[in-house]
């Protein structure tokens, strides 16, 4: 199968899949209820698949985009338009909260399987600017997000995402939805940023270096795993096993956790 679609080739560097089912495109469009005057940012916006239905209802995008070639052929076909803001721009490096106004950002996005991660981290930077967003990842990324304590796919990806937001997956999108197909399945995810954080941490840093210290050896036990931030009886002494597995620890705990670690240096 070609991997040019309408006249533009598919750069595997950007991670382009360009989605073209209008049966999902119009699913996405339900799920996100763009209403007039809201604050959409689409990342990704590749030949304007989406942004055309968003930019109808709202009357105000802006778009982030890093293949040049698509900006140009986005300005051609938008940009007349003065409320369609086109920006030629790497996402992992953009100001999103600098696009917010008295509206708070409603991100959507198609986003580069091969950046999800690092984008995601990304966002939850800005999230105090953001009211939700809407992105196709990998499923068995959405899968991970989405994962509660005890099940295999849970990890530092679940736990960093859900103390920001609240993950909730949508729908499957089929491979052949896109042009060209990719190699795996994708998920549409719904992320909504906390209105007060769920758990309370000393220091954010602290916390997100322990929970990636945690799961770097996902099958020794907690003792083993932080045993440079804290002792077993430290450990102990929040109630929670030395020798269970990170992999079983809510978010809570790993709060708990990580709060101690940061008296403990303060002392």
């Amino acid at each position: 199968m070609s991997s040019s679609h309408q006249g533009h080739r598919a750069r595997k560097r950007f991670g382009q899949n360009f989605l073209h089912d209008e049966n999902i495109i119009q699913r996405i469009i339900y799920s996100v209820n763009p209403k007039p005057g809201d604050n959409i940012v689409e990342i990704g916006p590749g030949l304007g698949a989406l942004s055309e239905q968003l930019f109808d209802a709202s009357g105000n995008i802006n778009v982030v985009e890093l293949d040049r070639d698509l900006v140009e052929r986005l300005q051609k076909r938008f940009g007349s338009n003065e409320n369609f803001h086109i920006h030629s721009a790497d996402a992992l490096k953009f100001n999103f909260s600098s696009l917010a106004t008295d509206k708070k950002l409603r991100i959507v996005g198609n986003l580069p399987y091969n950046i999800s991660t690092p984008l995601l981290f990304h966002l939850t930077t800005q999230v105090d600017s953001v009211q939700d967003i809407h992105c196709m990842l990998q499923k068995e990324v959405v899968d991970r997000i989405c994962a509660g304590p005890g099940e295999n796919n849970y990890g530092r990806l679940s736990v960093m995402l859900q103390y920001y937001c609240q993950p909730q997956y949508l729908f499957n999108v089929p491979r052949e939805a896109f042009q060209p197909a990719p190699k795996v399945d994708s998920a549409i995810l719904r992320l909504t940023p906390h209105a007060q954080p769920p758990i309370t941490l000393n220091d954010k840093k602290l916390f997100a270096k322990l929970v990636a210290q945690a799961f770097s050896q996902r099958r020794k036990t907690l003792r083993n795993c932080i045993k440079t931030y804290l002792t077993a009886e430290q450990i102990e002494s929040v109630g929670i096993n030395p020798t269970a597995r990170p992999e079983t620890l809510s978010l809570e705990q790993f709060a708990k956790l990580s709060n101690i670690a940061n008296n403990t240096n303060e002392v």
